[in-house]
């Protein structure tokens, strides 16, 4: 073991017999400990926000969507579908087509997302676990379409999908006319459709109907044009970024091809900067209790100023002696570390385990705020204090390292 190692862990089980050194250590130790076991929790619960929240867009969003550069459609060719179906990794390929229509259901009325889907979305199986009744079915065995409907949309409208007989309307303002009078239903085209399903994921995707590619096309006046592709990539090892930019550097730069990720970039963005606010909020809390090391080391600098000074008289460097209480103050910083980062992974577990905290709201997604452990956060979380503990120990170290010069001359 180095010497500067042995010096500084005697000092640090000897001084126990100076109570007031010793408070300040184990003050130090604590605070220490706190804010690294705090550190632990709140990013491991920021990791888990982000992992919920991949996990709703995996429920709706495709892996990989294509939408036109300019413009809201694009015609689909048969060319297209099949480049963009060679690329490998790509498993389904999904025609959409969306906007924004007027739901009527009795007497009540509001504004939906209408998205129109062809046969290969029921393959991709993504709405199962958020189905909350009925089925995700788009057409009846006579061939009736149907439409898979958000929560949102069904409390607005008091839908009911046991009543037989009432449909659900589905109107869009006609193209090509030059003025719209929204007080004539001549203005707008009109269709009606069963409600077969209802899903939920969250408030975000509250307000979408999903409705048959034909029946939507109709409506919409479409023509053969689409809103996106969405993309199914297969499984591992094939990633959704990796699919997204073969797809993109073969059908040039008139579409715009988006991962998961990147479609909802500006929120993954969002948790992540609060995340680092979080980080640097609590490194500072770490810096006020580390402050606790520097009072510990400069009054044992103070006490062990014969010693240092001894060690001088047998040949030791400044070097070793500055070294030493760097040490003493690593171990008071280690211990404390050591402590904080065990109690904040055995809070984590039993957070994952048996959901102590709740989210305290009956609609949440989850019953217990979800948490995420990530080794690259401890790792970030031992480095803060590494440094932070070098940078209160350096100025004590090094006044004791001078003032045993100062004795010995």
């Amino acid at each position: 073991m180095n010497l500067s190692y042995r010096i500084a862990i005697r000092y640090f089980f000897s001084r126990n017999k100076r109570s007031f050194i010793s408070v300040i250590a184990r003050i130090a130790m604590a605070g220490v400990a706190v804010g690294t076991m705090a550190m632990v929790v709140v990013l491991s619960v920021f990791n888990g926000m982000e992992d919920l929240n991949r996990k709703m867009f995996k429920t709706f969003d495709a892996d990989v969507t294509i939408t036109p550069a300019e413009g809201k459609r694009f015609l689909v060719s048969d060319s297209l579908l099949k480049i963009v179906k060679s690329v490998e990794g790509v498993k389904i390929v999904t025609q959409v087509i969306e906007d924004n229509a007027l739901a009527r259901y009795a007497n009540q009325q509001t504004i939906v997302k209408l998205k129109g889907v062809d046969s290969t979305f029921s393959r991709r199986g993504q709405l199962d676990t958020a189905l909350v009744e009925g089925s995700l079915k788009l057409y009846g065995h006579n061939g009736t379409p149907y439409a898979v409907i958000a929560e949102g949309v069904r409390n607005a409208l008091s839908i009911s999908l046991q009543d037989i007989i009432t449909p659900l309307e589905l109107w869009y303002p006609k193209t090509g006319t030059k003025t719209l009078n929204v007080t004539s239903t001549e203005a707008f085209n009109q269709t009606v459709i069963r409600p077969g399903g209802v899903f939920f994921i969250e408030n975000r995707y509250d307000d979408y109907v999903i409705a048959p590619l034909s029946v939507v096309e109709s409506l919409l006046q479409y023509k053969g044009q689409r809103s996106s592709l969405e993309i199914t990539i297969l499984a591992k090892p094939y990633l959704e970024k990796d699919v997204a930019r073969d797809i993109s550097a073969k059908i040039g730069t008139q579409f715009i091809v988006r991962d998961r990720d990147a479609m909802n970039a500006d929120l993954l963005r969002a948790i992540r900067v609060e995340k680092l606010f979080v980080a640097v909020t609590l490194s500072f809390i770490i810096l006020v209790a580390a402050i606790n090391i520097f009072f510990s080391l400069s009054m044992l600098a103070i006490e062990k100023k014969k010693d240092v000074s001894m060690l001088y008289a047998l040949g030791a460097t400044p070097s070793l002696i500055r070294n030493i209480f760097l040490a003493e103050g690593a171990i008071v910083a280690l211990s404390g570390a050591i402590v904080g980062i065990l109690s904040g992974v055995l809070i984590c577990w039993l957070q994952m385990s048996y959901g102590l905290v709740s989210m305290g709201l009956s609609t949440a997604l989850v019953d217990a705020y979800p948490v995420k452990l990530i080794w690259q956060d401890i790792l970030l979380t031992a480095g803060i204090i590494v440094i932070v503990t070098l940078a209160v120990s350096y100025i004590p170290a090094r006044r004791a390292a001078l003032s045993g010069q100062t004795l010995i001359v």
